[in-house]
């Protein structure tokens, strides 16, 4: 392992937003710093700021997400943000979605090491799961794609009257104002920029929350998961 893949010790912060699971986080923070490292899923100049930068970053997001909800991570990759959210809220059911095969298989042996009995993890473009998987609560997603790109993806998963957390950067209001007509159009009735992690991360977490109505998706959609969801009741039928 080079100078530049060391992991270095967890912060203070890190014991008080992960308490119980702090160890599984540890070993979490040195699968992603070796295997997920050698498998391509990281890069070896993120290891030395895993803890701020990646899963402190995430696990903060959990101060915006309602108790007790379903929640699809969106291209999760090495499971950032969903692993992180999963160790500090035993209370989600958590789905890592994500199509590529390397990745999918890190994510089960992650899931099935640390013991997350409430996170299930699929193989699968969102536009590919439309109408096998149940809609959810939340929708959350990191680095994935512009805030249009991603609604299209993310906003058909959710339940009516659900939301989309995007973690983003510097450029979270410049894409929400460039996506305003979008998101109208896939049924959002509400947007906001939250920051959190106050106390944990320098700088903070920056989220966009995107509120849809009765039809996640748009019209457009609500038809396509209609006809996916009868697609599925004949199958089950046969």
């Amino acid at each position: 392992m080079t100078e530049a893949a060391e992991l270095p010790p967890a912060p203070e912060q890190a014991r008080e937003v992960f308490g119980d699971r702090f160890a599984d986080a540890v070993r979490y923070a040195e699968l992603l710093a070796e295997a997920g490292v050698q498998r391509g899923l990281i890069g070896p100049r993120e290891v030395p700021r895993l803890w701020e930068r990646h899963l402190l970053n995430c696990a903060v997001l959990s101060e915006v997400v309602p108790e007790n909800v379903t929640v699809c991570d969106v291209g999760s990759g090495a499971g950032l943000p969903g692993i992180p959210l999963a160790l500090v809220r035993e209370d989600l059911k958590i789905t890592l979605l994500e199509p590529l095969l390397r990745r999918t298989n890190f994510l089960s042996e992650v899931v099935e090491l640390l013991g997350l009995d409430h996170v299930t993890v699929v193989r699968g473009r969102a536009e590919e799961v439309m109408g096998t998987l149940q809609p959810v609560h939340v929708v959350t997603a990191r680095a994935v794609a512009p805030l249009d790109r991603l609604a299209t993806w993310g906003i058909p998963l959710l339940r009516p009257y659900g939301e989309m957390l995007a973690l983003k950067g510097d450029t979270a209001e410049e894409e929400l104002k460039a996506s305003a007509t979008a998101l109208s159009k896939l049924g959002a009735v509400g947007t906001s920029i939250l920051q959190v992690g106050e106390g944990v991360v320098d700088p903070l977490s920056t989220v966009v929350r995107v509120e849809v109505g009765e039809s996640p998706g748009g019209v457009r959609f609500a038809a396509k998961r209609a006809k996916a969801a009868r697609v599925g009741r004949a199958r089950r039928r046969r």
